[in-house]
């Protein structure tokens, strides 16, 4: 028979203020987003008065209304879209392919190039010399400056080339048998069973690409090309309240205030990013794994 073991009274008592140590964790980390939402969805003028933390008090619409009529903010989601999409794409191929010819054993200079790619992780030039640089490559006031700059992080390539190494020799013998090139091994053979890793990157770099507003603020003068987090950051940078209603189309906010905008624009900014989450944690959890299991 199994006899089950009997904790003492220390381990217990352990236990529970673990337990609740893990629930308060929880509650400071989920309370702010409810709190935000709680006041999104609240009457703006009503919200004014303060007391509000669990439930709206006067359930509203009206900010979420004033949001979506200003043409400027359905301007920038369409950007952050384009740019979320297009960079995640274009980072995760160039990121792989580069990361392949690293895993390769043979590679000529292979850990020269890995101890100079190691030293951008820790010094990098600094947000001058980076605006220079941009200036000079001509793309400020251009949308290829949210994508060509992201285009390859070596902390990303450390990743992918780990995944890669794990691969069996055998799969890349057999298509080369079947008379396989480099290009057709990485395109047919190496991506097709690294959707774990390339998930996991994807995320990352879909999650900065989405939050990214400093690439907006620094880079970009035309309002037609600024990111909704620009956006956003631009909104919450309204100091006068009546400037903000003010530049609300159709005369909708008598009772939304800037409060309830920032609120609303918080809101519709975030809800897309957490949405796409779900769908990916599986192979995100996957890809936490690599590497940590040898042999």
């Amino acid at each position: 028979m199994l006899s089950l073991k009997r904790k003492t009274k220390g381990e217990a008592v352990f236990d529970l203020f673990n337990g609740f140590g893990m629930l308060l964790v929880c509650f400071a980390t989920l309370y702010p987003i409810w709190y935000v939402l709680v006041n999104a969805f609240n009457e703006g003028q009503d919200g004014m008065r303060g007391g509000i933390y669990w439930w709206p008090r006067v359930f509203s619409l009206e900010s979420f209304e004033a949001v979506f009529q200003s043409a400027g903010i359905m301007t920038a989601m369409g950007i952050t879209v384009a740019k979320t999409v297009l960079g995640v794409l274009l980072h995760v191929f160039f990121t792989a392919m580069v990361a392949y010819a690293f895993s390769r054993r043979g590679l000529i200079g292979g850990k020269l190039y890995i101890l100079i790619g190691t030293v951008t992780l820790f010094f990098g030039g600094g947000l001058i010399p980076t605006y220079l640089l941009i200036r000079d490559l001509h793309l400020l006031d251009n949308f290829l400056v949210y994508i060509i700059p992201a285009m390859f992080s070596f902390f990303d390539l450390i990743i992918f080339m780990t995944f890669f190494r794990e691969i069996p020799d055998g799969l890349e013998e057999a298509a080369k048998i079947d008379g396989a090139n480099d290009w057709g091994i990485f395109l047919k053979v190496v991506l097709p069973v690294s959707l774990p890793v390339i998930a996991t990157i994807a995320l990352f770099h879909g999650v900065y690409q989405w939050n990214d507003y400093f690439a907006g603020v620094i880079y970009m003068n035309n309002m037609d090309l600024q990111p909704i987090q620009t956006y956003l950051y631009r909104v919450v940078a309204q100091s006068s309240s009546n400037q903000m209603v003010a530049a609300i189309p159709g005369g909708v906010g008598k009772t939304v205030t800037s409060q309830s905008i920032k609120l609303a624009t918080m809101v519709v900014t975030t809800l897309p990013i957490v949405l796409v989450y779900p769908f990916l944690q599986k192979y995100f959890v996957k890809g936490m794994m690599i590497g940590s299991i040898k042999g």
